[in-house]
């Protein structure tokens, strides 16, 4: 057995001179960071389980290629918590191969975040009000829309009135906004 005192120093090995000449800090790396592309990769398996979690009839209309379509239905069969997992993992790698924009744009949709939905949103809430506070509104309407129910509007436009005036629930006047939704959505 070899004892080492304090006055003996082990092998001291010299960093290569030359190793230096190879790296050029100035040199600037443009690919994305490893911590990055972690990031990506988990934020496309979230996206994966947002797809797993959807309601039968959203998963049922949203388009996606088929081998997805097929292991998302698998996992959504799935009970036990480690065959769970793995699904998942193979989920958000078959995310990879997909360009999750369109994917994320129905689903935005579904949740009413996109710009366009918000806008018919808004759009439908103006012809509501604009219905239940002016009477040549309804002409306008019916003009802009003539496959819309004249006499039914007419009737919602009345009850939504008398709800407001007697302080009732306004049933009338989400009425008004659904009918107005449905015939903007057809438009």
């Amino acid at each position: 057995m070899t004892i080492i005192t304090a006055t003996e120093s082990p092998t001291v090995r010299l960093i290569d001179p030359d190793a230096e000449l190879e790296f050029d800090p100035d040199e600037v790396y443009s690919g994305p960071s490893k911590s990055q592309q972690k990031r990506d990769v988990e934020a496309l398996q979230e996206l994966g389980e947002t797809l797993v979690k959807l309601p039968a009839a959203q998963f049922k209309r949203i388009d996606l290629p088929e081998n997805l379509r097929i292991a998302v239905a698998d996992c959504r069969k799935i009970t036990q918590n480690g065959a769970l997992r793995r699904q998942k993992q193979y989920i958000g790698k078959l995310m990879r191969g997909v360009d999750p924009a369109p994917i994320q744009a129905q689903l935005d949709v579904f949740n009413g975040v996109s710009v366009a939905e918000n806008a018919k949103l808004h759009q439908s809430e103006r012809w509501r009000d604009k219905l239940i506070a002016d009477n040549d509104a309804l002409t306008q309407f019916l003009s802009a829309h003539p496959d819309a129910d004249a006499t039914h509007l007419r009737q919602l436009i009345r009850n939504a009135r008398d709800e407001a005036a007697h302080n009732k629930p306004p049933k009338a006047f989400r009425e008004i906004f659904r009918v107005v939704r449905e015939l903007l959505d057809k438009a």
